[in-house]
C-alpha cells in the first residue's frame, strides 16, 4: 500500500498528539498542516500562535489561511495534492473539495458523539455531569460532527476532572486511536457507520459571560462550572468588592439550605450558599490579584466578609 498524501487541520492543544501521530505513521506522508493564524492573547493582546504551529518543527508547508472556505485558500491546499485529510480541533467548517479527497477527511472529536456535537465539547461534559466520555473518529460530510463513525472508545470519569486535564487525556487517546485506525480505514477493512440521531446533543462555543456564577443555581452544577470553564472563560463572583475569581471548589453540604447568595466564612474558610447546598471555595483570585487560598485571601482583606455582598447575576 502507497503512503497516503495527508494534510492535518488543527489549532487547539488537543490536535497536537495527532499531529505527531501522522508525522510517524508508516501509511502516511504528510504534505501539510493547516492552522488558524495568531491571535492577540492575553491582558497584553500579544500575538500568539497555535499550539499546532509550534508544536514541532515540521518539513512540510504550514497553511494559516484566515477563512478555509476561501477559494484562495482551497486552491493553496489542493496544490499539495493532498488525498487524505485529517482534521482535530480545528475550528472552521471544512469546504466540499477537502471533504471530497480521494480518501476524504477524519475528524477526531473529543466526545462519544452524538452526544456533544459542536464546539465545546469537553466543558459540556463536565457541566453534565456525564458519568463517561471518549473520543470519536468520524468520516467528515456537510454537517457539523454529524458523519459516520468508524470507531471510538471510552473512558469513566471520576466528576473530578478539569477540562484542562480531560482535554489532554483525550487527545492522547485520540491520538493513539487514529494511529490504530488509520491502516483499516485505507485499505477499506474499517468501514464506517451511521451516527444514531437518538441522544444528539449540540454545544456553542463559550463566551465570556458564561464565567459568572449565579448562586441560584445548584452548588454541585456551579462545581462543575469551576472545572469546566478552565482556563476559559473561567469562573467568577460579583460582589460589591470587585470581581473574585473562582479557581476550585466543592460541594460542601447539600443538607444546609439558607438564602442563596450568602457570603460565609470564619476569617479561614470562605463560602456561598446557593440554590441547592453550600459551595466552598478553595482557590480564589481576587481582581487584579494573584490565586491564593481563602486563608490568604481573608488575612489580606479582613473586612470582606462583614462588608462584601454578592451582586445577583442577570
Amino acid at each position: 500500500m502507497s503512503r497516503a498524501r495527508t494534510i492535518f487541520l488543527g489549532s487547539g492543544a488537543f490536535g497536537v498528539p495527532t499531529l505527531h501521530a501522522l508525522i510517524r505513521h508508516p501509511s502516511v506522508e504528510l504534505v501539510g498542516v493547516v492552522t488558524a493564524p495568531a491571535r492577540p492573547v492575553g491582558r497584553r493582546q500579544v500575538l500568539t500562535p497555535t499550539p499546532l504551529a509550534t508544536a514541532v518543527d515540521l518539513p512540510v508547508p504550514i497553511l494559516v489561511p484566515q477563512r478555509l472556505r476561501a477559494s484562495e485558500a482551497i486552491a493553496e491546499i489542493l496544490e499539495l495534492r493532498p488525498e487524505l485529510a485529517v482534521l482535530a480541533d480545528y475550528g472552521q467548517l471544512v469546504p466540499a473539495p477537502i471533504l471530497e479527497l480521494p480518501h476524504g477527511a477524519l475528524n477526531l472529536h473529543p466526545s462519544l458523539l452524538p452526544r456533544h456535537r459542536g464546539a465545546t465539547p469537553i466543558p459540556a461534559t463536565i457541566l453534565a455531569g456525564d458519568a463517561s466520555t471518549g473520543v470519536t473518529l468520524i468520516r467528515m460530510d456537510a454537517g457539523l460532527d454529524t458523519g459516520p463513525i468508524l470507531v471510538q472508545q471510552r473512558r469513566r470519569l471520576t466528576g473530578t476532572e478539569t477540562a484542562p486535564e480531560l482535554e489532554s487525556d483525550l487527545a492522547i487517546r485520540g491520538a493513539t486511536l487514529l494511529e490504530q485506525s488509520l491502516d483499516g480505514y485505507l485499505t477499506g477493512e474499517l468501514q464506517p457507520h451511521p451516527q444514531p440521531e437518538e441522544g444528539a446533543t449540540l454545544t456553542r462555543p463559550l463566551r465570556r459571560e458564561d464565567g459568572r456564577m449565579d448562586a441560584r443555581r445548584p452548588a454541585v452544577e456551579l462545581e462543575r462550572q469551576v472545572r469546566a470553564y478552565q482556563p476559559w472563560p473561567g469562573t467568577w463572583l460579583e460582589t460589591t468588592a470587585g470581581r473574585l475569581g473562582v479557581l476550585a471548589a466543592e460541594v460542601e453540604a447539600l443538607d444546609l439550605g439558607g438564602e442563596p447568595g450568602r457570603l460565609l466564612g470564619d476569617g479561614r474558610s470562605l463560602a456561598i450558599t446557593t440554590g441547592a447546598g453550600r459551595l466552598r471555595l478553595v482557590r480564589v483570585r481576587p481582581e487584579g490579584g494573584k490565586e491564593m487560598d481563602p486563608l490568604a485571601f481573608l488575612n489580606g482583606r479582613p473586612a470582606f466578609l462583614r462588608e462584601a455582598r454578592l451582586i445577583p447575576a442577570g
